[in-house]
């Protein structure tokens, strides 16, 4: 198989098509609801797209910090993630 080289699990398969899902709800929003860039906390306009990809590199570099850290627990950078990305949302 042209993949095999890859180890996709479900996690990895699940947490791609949860990504996947959310560039196509952002697609369609823009499409559909229209919205103006907003000056929040970052302190310059940003629109929902711009978040999201924010809180997407964020979280990755939680993820690294944590790891690198010695976590072994996950939940921990889990919930912080979640966090970062409402605040991301509802601030910038």
């Amino acid at each position: 198989m042209p993949l095999d080289w890859m180890a996709w699990t479900w996690e990895t398969a699940g947490f791609f098509a949860a990504i996947a899902l959310a560039l196509v709800t952002l697609t369609l929003l823009a499409a559909y609801r229209p919205e103006k860039p907003r000056r929040g906390i970052l302190g310059f306009p940003t629109t929902r797209g711009d978040r999201f990809f924010v809180s997407l590199l964020g979280t990755a570099y939680i993820f690294i910090i944590f790891m690198c850290a010695g976590g072994e627990i996950l939940w921990y950078p889990v919930a912080t993630a979640i966090l970062f990305a409402v605040a991301m949302f509802r601030l910038a």
